[in-house]
């Protein structure tokens, strides 16, 4: 097993701040360049730094190459302080009853930051990995760019099906709180409580590597009224289930059965919606990676994309 610091001294490691779609996204590149592409997507107030580096290590030991990046609003990305938050009450409000809601940017704006990343990168067709609402980014990407798409992976994400299961009462009271203060040690102490609550309950995060985890997040940057205009691109998101439906990219859903968050009936209806796609669902796992499970999902992943790409070249040799 090999580290960030190896990774960078064998020349494997690109990171950049790029002005694309008019905004500054920051990412990091990992691998060989002529190694098939993993874009990661991460969810709501998630730099890149939330994915485990064990799980970017096994997939570039087994011959990928992977693109990570902190999304608008978060990380080392640009904050988007001009724009303005509407009233809150009033949005709730509105979104119950099903009318439209005007936010400072939608999930689509999002897809475009990736698309223009990847371009700018050169990077023409790629594998998707997007987790919780990173899931519904990679959806509406495969969604509009099929032909650049080869595979999908959606992990504890959902369909925008706004009469899915919600949030348990606990994960919505912890996401209405706050720190005791803005120190780097109250901002730690939070979070760390958040990801107790919402992780998985048969496979609790050691205390050591969770405060570690979370300090990761801290220092590469959280801010709350980005965290909060993502949370309303997630609100305005439409229901994409018709859409999925019609969508012919190979597809393979990953849901904790014990997610409080995005409950588990809402990667069951992903992949309902979804031809052909496969379903894996983790007993005792919540809304998080744990350790234990990393080499399981990283396979699971793994296998999935080999599959389609031996199908892709089967297909290819038998039209020559």
């Amino acid at each position: 097993m090999f580290t960030v610091s190896d990774l960078n001294a064998n020349k494997q490691c690109q990171e950049a701040i790029v002005n694309v779609n008019g905004i500054d996204i920051a990412y990091q590149l990992y691998g060989a360049s002529d190694h098939p592409t993993l874009v990661l997507i991460h969810g709501l107030g998630a730099p890149l730094t939330a994915w485990p580096m064990a799980m970017v290590e096994q997939f570039v030991e087994r011959g990928f190459q992977v693109l990570l990046f902190d999304n608008r609003d978060i990380g080392y990305s640009q904050q988007l302080e001009h724009l303005k938050i509407p009233n809150l009450a009033w949005l709730v409000v509105k979104s119950k009853l099903g009318l439209p809601i005007n936010v400072p940017y939608k999930l689509e704006d999002m897809m475009r930051d990736t698309i223009a990343l990847v371009d700018h990168l050169n990077i023409k067709n790629f594998h998707l990995i997007g987790a919780s609402m990173g899931g519904m980014i990679a959806q509406l990407l495969a969604i509009h760019y099929p032909h650049r798409v080869k595979t999908l992976t959606s992990i504890m994400s959902t369909t925008g099906n706004k009469t899915l299961p919600k949030m348990s009462d606990e994960v919505k009271h912890i996401f209405s709180a706050k720190p005791d203060s803005n120190s780097e040690q109250d901002i730690v102490k939070f979070n760390v409580q958040k990801w107790r609550i919402i992780g998985s309950p048969d496979y609790p995060a050691r205390e050591h590597y969770l405060n570690n985890y979370v300090k990761g997040l801290v220092r590469r940057g959280l801010y709350g009224k980005g965290t909060l205009r993502q949370m309303l691109a997630v609100m305005a998101g439409k229901n994409r289930e018709k859409q999925l439906a019609e969508m012919n990219v190979p597809t393979l859903v990953l849901h904790g059965g014990a997610d409080p968050l995005i409950r588990v009936a809402c990667g069951e209806a992903t992949a309902q919606s979804i031809r052909n796609a496969t379903l894996k669902i983790y007993p005792g796992m919540g809304h998080d990676f744990p350790v234990e499970l990393l080499p399981s999902i990283v396979s699971d992943i793994s296998g999935h994309i080999q599959t389609h790409i031996k199908t892709k070249k089967d297909q290819c040799d038998e039209s020559v």
